[in-house]
């Protein structure tokens, strides 16, 4: 593979998809710089470079990748080491189960956004149900999706998990009761160095913040516990 060109990571300090960026160029081990900025009012620069005016752009020595499955994909064909399978059905189903990841991170916006309780409980049995396929379909060894090597799969779900960190911190009730698989595989996340690494170190109170301004069932909830 050829060296790594300059790298700079365009990203917003809550964005799920800028993480998985994050992670996979720490696990390469590539120096890249990272460049805020505020969504809710997104500078000329940043709307010449995303035409979806979304988070991540990957800037490759001036010309901008936009997409982050499209980043993923590109680090792992420029950079070592190779983090997608080699046989090319193993890679297919893993970009399967990225797309899976995708979607749940919209069923999680739709949780945190639910307006009532019925709504809520809903959102969370739905949560629940997607995380029981995956239940299914872990290893029985782990740590990782693809057993003991990282792959982009556990960059995708790295941040999922993180939400529910936050929502425990902030007195939601355990999702993972009874799928120890799962369980596992957030533990083994958790402590890996690239996904810790992947937001900065006031993440939980931005996104508390985030969460409660949303004027959502789950913001009255979070305001009451707060005081």
């Amino acid at each position: 593979m050829s060296a790594a060109p300059a790298l700079t990571l365009v990203s917003h300090h809550l964005c799920p998809y800028v993480q998985r960026a994050a992670i996979v160029l720490q696990e390469k081990g590539v120096a890249f710089a990272r460049r805020y900025v505020d969504l809710a009012d997104k500078p000329e620069w940043f709307r010449a470079v995303s035409p979806l005016g979304k988070t991540p752009v990957l800037l490759v020595e001036g010309d901008a990748l936009f997409e982050s499955a499209v980043i993923c994909e590109y680090l792992d064909d420029v950079l070592a080491p190779r983090l997608h399978p080699q046989d090319a059905l193993d890679r297919a189903r893993h970009r399967a189960w990225m797309e899976f990841g995708s979607s749940l991170l919209n069923t999680i916006g739709a949780f945190y956004n639910a307006p009532d309780e019925p709504a809520l409980l809903a959102k969370r049995e739905e949560l629940r149900a997607r995380f029981a396929q995956l239940e299914a379909v872990l290893p029985e060894a782990g740590p990782f999706f693809n057993g003991e090597r990282f792959c982009i799969v556990d960059a995708v779900f790295g941040p999922v998990f993180r939400y529910f960190d936050v929502f425990e911190q902030l007195g939601e009730p355990p999702l993972f009761e009874g799928l120890p698989k799962v369980r596992a595989w957030r533990a083994a996340l958790a402590a890996r160095p690239s996904v810790r690494e992947a937001v900065g170190r006031d993440y939980a109170d931005r996104l508390t913040r985030f969460l409660v301004e949303r004027g959502s069932a789950l913001s009255r909830r979070i305001a009451g516990r707060l005081g």
